[in-house]
């Protein structure tokens, strides 16, 4: 049986670092009470970076565009993301899920408003519980964006600049990369060998 959080228990968010971590989470997150709702959520948090605070406020108009500018409600930023590579399971969701362009693109399952911050930490924890994981937050998605964007570019400026903080440094050390993984990678570095 999983270990429980304790509520005010701070845990050292992590990114999800394999596909298999990946895959495992949509399955789990595809076979809960909404479901589809809950991947999309998810899917779109990992291939945009946003912070689930802007997540949850998407509007379905909104998504309908490729590369759309959101206002980050922490920042108050302008921040263009894009949705090219997501369009086939926006637009299978939006098929089931019979929303107008005007409706928040994930409901929350009582009432007319979106899904809370805190019912997202809900179905997460709820997963991660399944996973046997004590690290998964709402910041997994962001920082997993992260990620995956360094391990394929290799360009923490840009990320910085993406993710607005002020130092390369910041931006490691948020998504994760750990001392092991320098170490790994200059391990397999050969210089003239």
């Amino acid at each position: 049986m999983a270990k429980k959080r304790r509520k005010h228990n701070t845990i050292n968010v992590q990114p999800l670092r394999t596909n298999d971590d990946i895959e495992d989470m949509k399955v789990i997150l595809r076979h809960m009470t909404m479901g589809p709702r809950n991947q999309l959520l998810f899917l779109v948090g990992i291939n945009t970076g946003l912070r689930c605070s802007d997540i949850v406020e998407l509007k379905v108009e909104t998504v309908k565009q490729d590369n759309p500018l959101i206002r980050e409600k922490k920042t108050g930023k302008w921040r263009q993301i894009s949705l090219v590579a997501l369009r086939p399971y926006i637009m299978s969701y939006l098929e089931q899920a019979e929303l107008a362009d005007s409706d928040w693109l994930f409901p929350s399952r009582v009432g007319d408003d979106h899904i809370t911050r805190n019912g997202v930490y809900r179905f997460l924890n709820v997963a991660a519980d399944q996973l046997g994981r004590h690290d998964i937050g709402t910041h997994t998605m962001r920082k997993t964006y992260g990620y995956w964007f360094y391990k394929k570019y290799g360009d923490v400026r840009s990320l910085m600049i993406d993710f607005g903080h002020a130092s390369q440094e910041i931006t490691l050390h948020y998504i994760g990369i750990t001392q092991d993984e320098v170490l790994q990678k200059k391990q397999q570095l050969l210089i003239g060998l």
